[in-house]
């Protein structure tokens, strides 16, 4: 549906995830719903120096449910009920009222999850440069996902070669990079996931050295033992709980952790404790939490490493697309379930 308005500026349909009400434990689908009544005009507001874009990958991360609370940290805004939900997100830019930016532009950056946008603060907004990739990539390894890896890698864990690594949720968007990361130094790499197919990717598709399925290991400890008999020099802890506790008894004298995420916690009303921190004290081991957007400004580091890697195929990347923006509320709640293989995105239109 298209229409011209009385200033000559075409105004289009515009379908919106809209979230509905602040939820407890974990997000039901239930908790959001598509409204197909929406309109937008494809303008950029006057004297606005922002942009209009048309959404096509919306990134689906298991960050956004805590977005779904009220009482979050300071640092993020939850989202507001009646209004759409946001993200990251790959766009193309239909208007702009930026000289940074132009018609045609592809973008990525933080995005509302509808068929177009209105983006007003265009500060972290990144333009799409390098074209011989799929666009989607934007949303995955070449986006938030991708600079979260490397900087938590490269950056917090300072590794070397030959150094022993453990990743939780491993075979996820963040996870499966930080693993060939790590190979690529020439470390063992070891991973665990929550199924024996998500097991033989992360062997067979990602080449760690070992992985396992948590849900089958009555033992944490004991599994962690078996893998790494010398201990753990770097930990890239991603779920928190049961395994970061775990880990804390496993791991090497000045060994590092980079706290990425805590996925067992985000959806309890009481959150778990972790028993074993003393043990930090006699190992000296350093365990630094982090945001990816702590490292913008190593993006194009990030891109001069990993597109050649990707051209000569030393890096495989698996995503799992979702279609149309209908789609969006049941992939974003698939993650908690580990519905997902590789890097959840909705796609919601082709360029």
């Amino acid at each position: 549906m298209a229409s011209a308005g009385g200033d000559n500026e075409l105004e289009v349909s515009n379908k919106q995830v809209i979230f509905k009400n602040y939820v407890s434990g974990f997000p039901k689908e239930s908790d959001m719903y598509l409204n197909t009544n929406g309109t937008i005009k494809l303008k950029v507001p006057e004297g606005s120096n922002g942009l209009l874009v048309k959404n096509l990958y919306l990134s689906c991360d298991p960050y956004m449910c805590n977005l779904m609370k009220k009482s979050i940290s300071s640092t993020a805004n939850s989202f507001e009920p009646g209004s759409p939900i946001f993200g990251f997100g790959v766009a193309k830019v239909v208007d702009s009222g930026n000289p940074k930016f132009k018609k045609g532009d592809l973008v990525w950056g933080k995005t509302g999850w509808e068929e177009y946008s209105l983006i007003t603060d265009v500060q972290n907004l990144l333009k799409i440069e390098h074209t011989d990739v799929p666009l989607s990539y934007y949303s995955g390894i070449l986006g938030m996902p991708g600079l979260t890896a490397y900087s938590g890698f490269y950056e917090v864990c300072s590794p070397k070669k030959g150094e022993y690594v453990f990743i939780s949720a491993a075979s996820g968007a963040v996870g499966q990079l930080v693993g060939q990361f790590a190979k690529l130094l020439g470390c063992y790499v070891v991973g665990s996931a929550g199924s024996k197919e998500k097991v033989d990717l992360l062997k067979n598709k990602f080449k760690f050295d070992e992985a396992f399925n948590y849900k089958e290991e009555p033992d944490l400890v004991a599994a962690l033992k078996r893998y790494f008999p010398e201990g753990i020099d770097i930990y890239f802890e991603n779920v928190g709980g049961k395994m970061l506790d775990a880990v804390l008894l496993n791991m090497r004298t000045h060994g590092r952790i980079a706290v990425c995420g805590m996925i067992s916690q985000y959806n309890l009303e009481k959150l778990e404790g972790v028993h074993n921190l003393v043990h930090m004290i006699y190992k000296r081991v350093h365990m630094k939490a982090f945001v990816f957007s702590d490292y913008y400004h190593l993006y194009p580091k990030f891109l001069d490493l990993v597109l050649p890697h990707i051209a000569e195929g030393k890096i495989v990347y698996l995503e799992d697309i979702a279609e149309g923006l209908e789609s969006g509320p049941a992939a974003l709640v698939g993650l908690f379930s580990g519905l997902n293989v590789g890097k959840q995105v909705v796609l919601v239109a082709q360029e």
